[in-house]
């Protein structure tokens, strides 16, 4: 239900006749023109005056305050700036206190003032000019004893040596402040929640709104007290501090605290109601949402991002904000984790891929990650906070501008509909807002951009297309590499934990290469890098005894490959990529044997050789036999020839269909069955339907 649409046809079944009365009147006043404005920030910034000003009481430590800065304040709409909007009505509220005439009359000036504001920003904007107030008189206070400017100022605006003598007062005050800003918060949280106000029955909506605008009249009248004691102690002569005068606003303060406390049980037992109704509501409408074809991803959008006010995402680098229909006609991905997201090296690698790929500027606008962190425990720790302020001012994706809003109902259907279990993963959500994709974050760790749109379909496409080559295993992570793959050049890549082999097999393929043999050989390390890796690339680079990948393209390395392997076992029909599957398998599970391995290709040529430990030496020592085959065969298939001779006499017949590639021109292709060198043909393939 649209909320102005309830406040027209407003039903006054839940109040007494002199509270329908006052609510109509003040329904009356209520004209808002639109303008957002982010009350919960201002709220915080308030929180923060009475933490550093109150002096006799402290508010509690609020580990989001501590992790956020109030200078994202922003108000859209106003035709004002925000600061002068604030100070405008602060003398406007303090000029009404020195000023005759009954409260009640100065409360529904203040309504008719603030008549263009949604009920928040009504009363958060009257808080804030308040404690603006109140923090220069508190600040004055505490530095005139030491700072002659202070007491100067203090001299010109009457404010007293001591506040000694008004404990009364301020205990009274302080009770009211914080019974004000509770009833306040429980306010903002209730219209913060437009859409899924949609989700309550009207009864309940009616209750609600009915208390809303009782507790915002009697949030203005006690604001007014509040400024008429300011007001008071600046005219107040100490042998008048405990006439009967003083003692009537004491005990004024003290009614509008009991006034005020009962409105806030009842809304909050109210809000305890319109929670439930919600969260059982919202959890049925993502269930049956995901299930039909719309004509955008608006409405799904919509139910899953909590939508504070207009602007419920920003753009982790340039901090800009945005809204949801900017999403319209675009894949989106929910890139969803914990708050402290991945691993440095994970993060560098997903920038990698996505942000910082060649692809990206073909399809770059045509999809948008949304990092969407999800506390492991029901309400986020100030180091949540920390982790995600620190990275959502790093990422180049966009997120949601406040996670910790997430409904709870959201989160319950990520973790079990969505199977999220803190482990991070990349949901795929189409144009249409369907899911294509619950999983993609190995196909973007393997192929990055390329990938695009990122669906399943996508990544069986992309691996019927591949074979075991060298530009599969890496595909970027070097680019120095990747310009030699693509060059067609001859590469070794090795490795293993064993320094007494890494020198053993260095010095063999020195010599193999010191007869004018062409071969770029490279340490990848091992499986779970450590600190002891990296020791050995010291020790290799001292003595010179290969080039080396950096201990994080060593980590990208064996990630990807882990990557590889959870992307090809979760294709439905896995069996047709058996022979990728065992390449990649057999790789990992030599990470794991005490001797190292070798891993030998030419270009983007399929077929390449694989071995290990002693094996892997006794091919090089068996140079002499294969080294004259390798200007007809080329270096794989020379060394195949001694190692594999062909299982069979006459002709398999099997085939394999190859993505053209530049290298496969000049380079001989061996059959994965047989071993045996294979003819070769051309197949063209329409591609206009694709994307």
């Amino acid at each position: 239900m649209n909320l102005l649409g309830f406040e027209s046809c407003y039903s006054h079944s839940s109040v007494s006749t002199e509270e329908d009365f006052l609510i109509r009147k003040i329904l009356m006043t209520h004209d808002p023109d639109g303008c957002q404005l982010d009350s919960r920030l201002l709220l915080r910034a308030i929180k923060n005056i009475i933490h550093c000003a109150n002096p006799i009481s402290k508010a509690d430590s609020d580990p989001e305050n501590e992790a956020t800065s109030i200078c994202d304040a922003e108000a859209i709409g106003l035709q004002d700036s925000l600061e002068y909007t604030i100070i405008k009505i602060s003398h406007e509220v303090l000029s009404r206190c020195f000023e005759e005439g009954d409260i009640h009359t100065k409360t529904m000036f203040l309504f008719d003032m603030l008549g263009k504001f949604k009920w928040d920003a009504k009363l958060i904007l009257v808080l804030a000019g308040f404690f603006t107030h109140y923090g220069v008189f508190q600040l004055i206070v505490q530095l005139q004893s030491h700072d002659p400017l202070a007491a100067l100022v203090a001299l010109l605006r009457q404010v007293p040596c001591s506040l000694s003598g008004f404990r009364a007062q301020f205990k009274a005050f302080t009770l009211l402040v914080k019974t004000i800003v509770e009833v306040t918060e429980v306010i903002i949280e209730f219209e913060s929640l437009p859409l899924q106000q949609e989700l309550l029955e009207f009864k309940t909506i009616s209750v609600v709104k009915s208390k809303i605008y009782m507790a915002s009249y009697w949030i203005l009248r006690s604001s007014l007290a509040c400024f008429s004691m300011i007001k008071g102690l600046r005219t107040t002569k100490q042998d008048q501090v405990k006439s009967n005068f003083t003692t009537t606003g004491v005990w004024t303060m003290f009614s509008l605290v009991y006034r005020l406390s009962a409105l806030c049980s009842d809304l909050k037992a109210q809000m305890e109601t319109c929670h439930q109704q919600i969260g059982t509501r919202l959890y049925e409408k993502l269930l049956n949402l995901f299930k039909q074809t719309d004509i955008d991803n608006q409405e799904n959008l919509q139910m899953l991002i909590p939508f504070v006010d207009n602007f419920p995402l920003k753009d982790c680098l340039s901090n800009e904000k945005h809204s949801i229909s900017e999403l319209k006609n675009k894949v989106v991905i929910f890139l969803v984790s914990k708050p402290e997201l991945l691993p440095i090296e994970k993060i560098f690698l997903l920038v990698q891929q996505t942000y910082d790929h060649p692809h990206q500027e073909k399809i770059g606008g045509s999809y948008v990650i949304i990092w969407v962190p999800i506390s492991s425990s029901h309400a986020w720790s100030r180091t949540d906070y920390i982790s995600f302020h620190f990275l959502s001012n790093s990422l180049p994706f966009w997120s949601l501008k406040q996670p910790w809003f997430l409904n709870s109902a959201v989160v319950n259907f990520i973790k079990q509909e969505w199977n999220f279990k803190e482990e991070a993963m990349m949901v795929v959500l189409d144009t249409n807002g369907m899911i294509t994709n619950s999983n993609a974050i190995d196909m973007i760790w393997i192929w990055g951009a390329k990938a695009f749109p990122f669906s399943i379909l996508r990544e069986k496409e992309l691996w019927e297309l591949e074979s075991w080559t060298l530009k599969l295993i890496i595909n970027g992570i070097d680019p120095l590499l990747t310009k030699l793959i693509d060059e067609g050049k001859n590469l070794c890549i090795y490795g293993s934990d064993n320094m007494d082999w890494v020198r053993t097999f260095s010095a063999k393929i020195k010599e193999m290469k010191n007869t004018g043999l062409q071969l770029e050989v490279i340490y990848a390390g091992w499986r779970n890098p450590s600190e002891k890796l990296r020791k050995f690339l010291d020790i290799i680079e001292q003595e010179k005894l290969s080039t080396c990948l950096t201990f994080t393209k060593i980590f990208f390395f064996w990630h990807r490959l882990e990557s590889m392997k959870s992307s090809v076992t979760r294709q439905e029909n896995a069996s047709g990529f058996d022979g990728i599957l065992k390449e990649i398998l057999g790789l990992l599970e030599d990470n794991n044997n005490a001797d190292g391995w070798m891993l030998i290709g030419t270009g983007s040529l399929p077929g390449l050789v694989k071995l290990q430990g002693k094996k892997a030496t006794e091919c090089i020592d068996l140079f002499p036999v294969w080294a004259e085959k390798v200007g007809t065969l080329g270096l794989v298939g020379a060394i195949k020839s001694a190692l594999e001779p062909p299982l069979s006499i006459s002709p398999c017949n099997h085939y394999d269909i190859l993505a053209y590639d530049e290298g496969l021109k000049k380079g001989t292709v061996f059959c994965s069955v047989c071993n045996r060198p294979m003819e070769k043909f051309v197949l063209y393939k329409c591609e206009a339907s694709e994307q």
